[in-house]
């Protein structure tokens, strides 16, 4: 069945259509939530809630074509995950003047595997975490991420450049952890 056809389906109260969508996108968007969220179990009701908000106003959804179904889940997803953030009250942001300008090693991001540079993300503070999914994975401005998360674009700035910082010093850390195992 066609993501068209579901969506106008669905738009009628079909449980069947509903389901059927929800099971195109739930992995991809537990992945998503889990970038943001630490916890899993949160990340899953983040998830959830989520679908509970896109199906709820999926009437006001006019299909387009697919992309425009999975950027429209997307963005809920993301803005579940930032309003759960926010709630939380766990961004710890550090001053604009503690930012400095880091770029991760390319060689050594290539000797990661997709998993291990995903945990890697995971581990980082919620502040650093939220920015670097923002700016480097979803392609935010840092004046698109400063009014979404309500801070400057210093901090934003800054929380990536720190974001990036941590990431080298783990990844470097990996790196010699893999060094040290192909010496022995």
């Amino acid at each position: 069945m066609q993501i068209a056809e579901l969506i106008l389906e669905a738009k009628q109260k079909s449980k069947a259509a509903e389901k059927y969508l929800y099971d195109i996108y739930a992995g991809r968007m537990m992945t998503l939530c889990r970038r943001y969220v630490k916890n899993p179990e949160d990340a899953e009701e983040r998830m959830l809630n989520g679908f509970v908000k896109f199906f709820y106003a999926l009437n006001n959804f006019k299909y387009e074509n697919d992309a425009a179904v999975y950027n429209w889940i997307k963005r809920i997803m993301i803005n579940e995950c930032l309003m759960f953030l926010r709630k939380q009250q766990a961004f710890k942001m550090v001053s604009e003047s503690q930012a400095e300008n880091v770029a991760l090693d390319e060689d050594l991001l290539e000797r990661l595997s997709t998993k291990e540079i995903f945990e890697q993300i995971v581990q980082l503070p919620v502040g650093y975490r939220t920015v670097f999914n923002l700016f480097v994975i979803e392609g935010m401005t840092h004046v698109e991420i400063s009014k979404e998360l309500g801070i400057s674009t210093g901090t934003s700035k800054s929380q990536l450049n720190k974001a990036r910082q941590l990431l080298q010093k783990n990844i470097d850390n990996k790196a010699n952890y893999y060094a040290k195992q192909q010496q022995q």
